[in-house]
């Protein structure tokens, strides 16, 4: 076999992200959530109060503020999400996982891990375990 170059890999890389984010996003759908969506959801569930400043929020999903904005907008409509200001610095606005949105992320996670398992199905845990030590080196 030869040895595939850095452009060949990443073309790989790109093929597997369009993948993944075919088969997450449709199981997402489902729970009325693109992949986005969950993300923030996934990061408001994790953190310890379910609460965060929305530009810490933007940054951890790799979004801009105002890209975190237009995410964040519908979610509060569906009421998924709530904002509020904090009290202490009034320029700061907070945003916190609703009682619907837990139960919404919770219902999707379950969706999301089925199909994680069955993206990494191929592999081996000795091949899950080298897959993931190599991306770690890359991130």
């Amino acid at each position: 076999m030869t040895e595939k170059t850095a452009d060949q890999l990443v073309m790989d890389l790109m093929n597997l992200q369009a993948r993944i984010q075919k088969r997450t996003g449709g199981a997402l759908s489902a729970h009325g959530l693109g992949l986005s969506d969950y993300f923030v959801l996934n990061q408001l569930y994790i953190s310890p109060s379910q609460k965060m400043r929305r530009n810490e929020l933007a940054e951890r999903v790799g979004l801009s503020p105002s890209g975190i904005t237009r995410l964040l907008n519908p979610l509060e409509k569906i009421g998924l999400v709530e904002k509020e200001s904090n009290p202490r610095d009034a320029r700061v606005s907070l945003v916190t996982l609703s009682v619907q949105g837990k139960r919404v992320y919770e219902e999707a996670k379950v969706s999301f891990s089925e199909v994680s398992r069955l993206v990494f199905e191929p592999l081996d845990a000795t091949q899950r375990s080298n897959f993931a030590q190599l991306l770690k080196a890359l991130l």
